[in-house]
């Protein structure tokens, strides 16, 4: 996949994704705050979550494409653009709920301290801010700085693969926060 292409596929999947997150803050509260016999976080828990992981995953995003602009004084962003190649299997693994194991860090963890309105224009502004990076890096520049990503594996990454490694992981929890549903659903009816 060509870096303009994985542009257009990046900012697709975060609507995508950002669109359905948005609908789980108009479910039920029984929904919101249904506790799943595995003993897993409830839907509202998820939801914060997604908020704390974006918000680190952000901080390195905007530190990445303050990194790769200043690079691209210095750096053939053609030969860059060339050179490309993108890894969508090990990608896409990303998005699959219980594909892998996947141990967050304590601070990503949700505490209670945020409302629902709150997360929910926390997930809206981070959206946002997402969709200002890609509009930044328009030309390929989010390809002239690299970081590692330890979650499965996906060694150096660029900024584009980090804001796709953000509505991955959204997408993720999607899936758990629909096992949910089916769960309050499927035990509200006996």
């Amino acid at each position: 996949m060509e870096i303009f292409r994985l542009i257009q596929h990046v900012k697709m999947h975060l609507k995508f994704s950002f669109d359905e997150l948005d609908r789980w803050f108009e479910k039920d509260k029984t929904i919101l705050n249904y506790k799943p016999s595995n003993g897993g976080w409830t839907v509202q828990q998820i939801l914060e979550h997604i908020s704390l992981t974006n918000f680190y995953l952000l901080i390195l995003i905007e530190k990445g494409s303050k990194k790769a602009m200043r690079n691209y004084l210095n750096l053939d962003l053609n030969l860059e653009i060339k050179n490309y190649s993108f890894n969508k299997d090990k990608f896409d693994k990303v998005g699959e709920y219980g594909a892998f194991e996947w141990v967050r860090p304590e601070h990503m963890e949700p505490k209670g301290e945020l409302n629902l309105n709150q997360i929910r224009s926390l997930i809206s502004q981070q959206y946002h801010q997402c969709l200002n990076y890609l509009e930044l890096m328009e030309n390929g520049e989010g390809l002239l700085c690299k970081t590692t990503m330890t979650v499965n594996e996906l060694g150096k990454i660029n900024v584009y693969e980090y804001i796709y490694f953000l509505s991955l992981h959204a997408w993720r929890h999607l899936a758990q926060m629909k096992n949910n549903e089916l769960e309050t659903i499927k035990n509200l009816k006996k």
